[in-house]
């Protein structure tokens, strides 16, 4: 049986189902050797010279770039189990004696029993994660997609998902701490959620559902873990390409366009549609950048002050959504304590990454990045004071207000209180170390903190 293999930035699209078993078996075989292998993942989509991250991995082992890349190697290999999952979702397990079962069935069943309840909002995306051998991206979506009705709706092909998926996930920089498919993942699941809201569910439809899940989907694909300010001291060519506004953002969507063309998702759609949904999920994805928090708060504002947000208009639906996103891009402090403390760590880590890349280079040290003065209970509660309080106060004014709403602003009243408690606890030992130094007062007040782990 021939095998008809594209070679893309990292990837590779196979026609028929049954090839893949033929990859695996190569790959044992060792026909598909490491120095096939390093030309597959030598580089990335859209982001050539790439940022050398390596250099932060300071403490790495000599073996742990080739298992990484070993580890990629074999997910790109895995089609037939995100089929093989895909059909269990839809309830067709095969049983066939002689069906290759990449995950045993319990191990699928697990993750299976976890979609079940994939619109509920202590969903553990980091469980769901390891459930799915670091697949959660691809395995959400096309639950997603099938649960909303949307591969039906718009005739999807689904190997052609399948691909455009994988590309997804595979230009997502697994060595981020924060950035990385996981974190899509999450956001992803949490728009699910907000587009599950009542006031929203009545109104959007198919194509903004399409929208919506998509952008959240890929809205940080190829993001190098660092920032625009980064990119632009060091005079990155992503900066000069987007004149130094909304960098990432538009890399993020310009780098997806580029995989739906390549992967032909939607080349069966009329050429004036595909072309308005590209430039739809460009508005969404754009709409994500913390630079412009205040001007969609301030229109938001304006619209529930005056009770004149109809959502039975395309622009106001439009607008609704990209606040959507917004939210689930910020949610982790509405998360209950230990799945938003996970992220909170993570995502200073991926700061320090970057402060340290920035001592080693001799660069002015971001804000918020240097891990001997920024600590991340002082990170957080900034955070959370100045972008997350502000967002999801006016969400749940505009979902009048739900019960989700409601559980997400008692997590991040309590997720704050916890992180003032542990500033403080931080600060204190500091005084002792410092004796001159003032003496804090816990925020949140003494009764408050008590509770707090």
């Amino acid at each position: 049986m021939s095998c008809l293999m594209v070679e893309r930035c990292g990837g590779v699209a196979f026609k028929w189902l049954e090839q893949n078993v033929i990859q695996v078996r190569m790959l044992a075989d060792g026909r598909l050797n490491a120095g096939h292998a390093g030309v597959l993942l030598a580089e990335r989509r859209g982001s050539y010279p790439p940022i050398d991250l390596r250099i932060l991995k300071t403490n790495s082992q000599p073996g742990e770039v080739e298992s990484g890349t070993r580890r990629k190697l074999k997910r790109l290999l895995s089609f037939q189990r995100y089929c093989h999952a895909s059909r269990l979702l839809r309830g067709l397990m095969p049983h066939t004696p002689g069906s290759l079962h990449l995950l045993d069935d319990d191990y699928l069943g697990q993750a299976a029993h976890m979609l079940s309840k994939v619109d509920t909002w202590n969903f553990d995306i980091f469980l769901f994660d390891r459930l799915t051998n670091g697949n959660s991206l691809v395995t959400l979506m096309c639950h997603l997609f099938n649960v909303c009705g949307l591969i039906h709706h718009f005739q999807l092909d689904m190997v052609k998902l399948h691909r455009f998926l994988g590309m997804v996930q595979e230009d997502y920089h697994s060595h981020n701490p924060y950035h990385n498919a996981v974190h899509a993942a999450d956001v992803t699941q949490a728009m699910y959620c907000y587009i599950k809201e009542t006031k929203l569910a009545e109104q959007l439809t198919p194509l903004d559902v399409f929208l919506g899940l998509m952008a959240a989907a890929a809205h940080d694909v190829d993001h190098p873990g660092v920032n625009q300010p980064f990119l632009i001291k060091t005079r990155h060519h992503l900066a000069t390409l987007y004149q130094n506004t909304s960098v990432l953002e538009s890399h993020h969507w310009r780098s997806t366009v580029g995989m739906l063309r390549e992967s032909g998702l939607l080349s069966h759609l009329p050429a004036d549609m595909s072309q308005d949904i590209e430039q739809q999920l460009g508005s969404l994805i754009l709409a994500t950048d913390i630079n412009r928090q205040n001007e969609f708060l301030i229109t938001l504002r304006e619209h529930l002050d005056n009770q004149d947000m109809d959502l039975q208009l395309a622009t106001h639906r439009h607008f609704i959504l990209q606040i959507a996103l917004k939210c689930a891009d910020v949610c982790n402090p509405c998360r209950e304590w230990e799945l938003s403390r996970q992220w909170s760590e993570r995502v200073c880590e991926e700061f320090y990454r970057q402060g340290d890349l920035e001592r080693k280079f001799d660069l002015e040290i971001s804000p918020l990045c240097d891990q001997q003065t920024d600590s991340v209970p002082a990170i957080q509660i900034g955070f959370i004071s100045y972008i997350v309080e502000p967002l999801f106060e006016e969400w749940q004014r505009f979902t009048e207000p739900s019960m989700l709403s409601q559980i997400m602003m008692g997590h991040l009243h309590k997720n704050k209180a916890c992180w003032s408690r542990l500033r403080y606890v931080h600060t204190l030992a500091e005084t002792k170390t410092h004796p001159h130094a003032e003496e804090p007062e816990p925020e949140g007040g003494q009764e408050e903190a008590e509770d707090i782990p």
